[in-house]
């Protein structure tokens, strides 16, 4: 019943996807739901990529692991100020510690010791730079299935980044504090636009370019 749940859940999520997308989320869900993470026998979690700690989340109930791979922008992946909000929230929630892991395998060390001192964060994490965590699961490819909310067997309660999306962070907060999971409901509302398409033309890489456009929401539900 609650693999069923929490699948309509992430599938309400997607509602506006196109069939196909839908059809692999739903795939992505089945596979992952109840699977046991496996772990690296020795990882090493730094503070900033300095200073290393001792961390465990052996004993704990549940825990949140997220997995940043090396492609693209490893800045906009990480949103370490949203990931320093939700846990102020989970823990100001919950009247139980909840750890994250943070499992990040980097293309340049320099530029994630960089981004953590930047946006001052101070928590533990595994620079993985072998990739050990990956090569051990075989995470999905996609950003939004590499954060998962564990158990304290480290089996998948539930797959989504809930700083990424609104809706897998409420997923999430109702697992923790005990409540049910449940289909979540996303009114779809219509909106139109003044234009279709906007050209930029060429410019130099320096030089700030802006461009106006409205959206108006015709719809009977709130715009988000």
């Amino acid at each position: 019943m609650r693999c069923l749940c929490l699948l309509l859940c992430v599938l309400a999520l997607f509602s506006s996807c196109k069939e196909s997308e839908k059809d692999k989320i739903a795939r992505l869900v089945e596979e992952w739901e109840g699977k046991e993470i496996l772990f690296p026998a020795r990882s090493v979690f730094t503070i900033q990529g300095k200073d290393t700690v001792n961390f465990s989340f052996v004993d704990a109930d549940y825990k949140v692991v997220t997995y940043i791979d090396s492609v693209g922008c490893t800045s906009c992946k990480l949103q370490l100020p949203r990931w320093k909000q939700f846990m102020q929230e989970v823990d100001s929630t919950l009247n139980r510690p909840v750890p994250f892991a943070f499992y990040f395998h980097p293309k340049d060390m320099k530029e994630l010791r960089y981004i953590t001192c930047r946006d001052v964060f101070t928590y533990p994490v595994c620079f993985d730079e072998m990739d050990d965590f990956n090569r051990l699961n075989h995470f999905p490819g996609e950003m939004t299935f590499q954060t998962f909310l564990l158990d304290k067997d480290n089996k998948v309660v539930a797959i989504g980044n809930p700083v990424h999306n609104p809706k897998v962070k409420e997923l999430y907060l109702k697992v923790l504090t005990g409540g049910e999971v449940v289909k979540a409901e996303t009114p779809i509302t219509k909106v139109i636009q003044d234009v279709e398409s906007i050209a930029f033309g060429s410019f130099p890489q320096l030089e700030k370019q802006e461009r106006k456009f409205t959206l108006t929401n015709t719809g009977q539900h709130v715009l988000v």
